[in-house]
């Protein structure tokens, strides 16, 4: 074979590889439509009880942290300014509008060290679990349980200058029936 021939060939493969992952992520996105991100800012009176910079890693399916979702505007890894309030945690991501996840909706707070592409130390990443919307509007089913129209998802934080075990401890420490958060095993999931 020439050398023409093998680059046609390396540059047939690349393209063919890229294909793929793009027909792979529009499949994703297709699946994932129906999810919606918590669009919104703080609500008006709500007092910070702490905040971190650092990284937004991924959002994945509950007890499923290998699995990204492609929620929009939550599809992407990013630099990310956490602030926890009494009434919530609000997300503020780069390019993104403000993303608020009000505390009824958080079921829990965990550390974990894996998630899709990003394994560091014991407790690095702060496992938030709250409940996402499967259409555009928190709507309640036939029996009237808004909780019906959601599914739980994990979003996994990383923060940069402070510890993971401290912002978790903010959060948790707005939730109902607070506790320190949980070690998790090294998969993410709750053991």
């Amino acid at each position: 074979m020439t050398r023409e021939g093998a680059l046609l060939v390396m540059v047939g493969a690349a393209v063919l590889l890229l294909a793929l992952g793009v027909v792979a992520w529009r499949r994703r996105t297709r699946r994932d439509a129906g999810l919606t991100a918590p669009v919104g800012a703080i609500p008006a009176g709500a007092t910070t009880t702490g905040s971190a910079d650092g990284f937004y890693v991924a959002t994945t399916r509950h007890g499923e942290p290998l699995e990204r979702l492609a929620i929009r505007h939550l599809g992407f890894r990013s630099r990310v300014a956490v602030t926890v309030t009494d009434a919530g945690v609000a997300l503020d991501l780069p390019g993104a509008p403000d993303l608020f996840v009000p505390r009824e909706r958080i079921d829990d707070v965990a550390l974990a060290n894996v998630a899709i592409d990003r394994v560091v130390e014991p407790g690095g990443l702060v496992r938030l679990t709250w409940r996402a919307d499967t259409s555009g509007e928190a709507s309640a089913d036939a029996s009237g349980d808004a909780s019906a129209a959601q599914v739980a998802v994990d979003s996994y934080l990383r923060p940069q200058d402070g510890s993971a075990r401290t912002l978790a401890n903010q959060i948790a420490a707005t939730l109902p029936a607070s506790s320190s958060p949980s070690s998790s095993t090294p998969t993410g999931a709750d053991s």
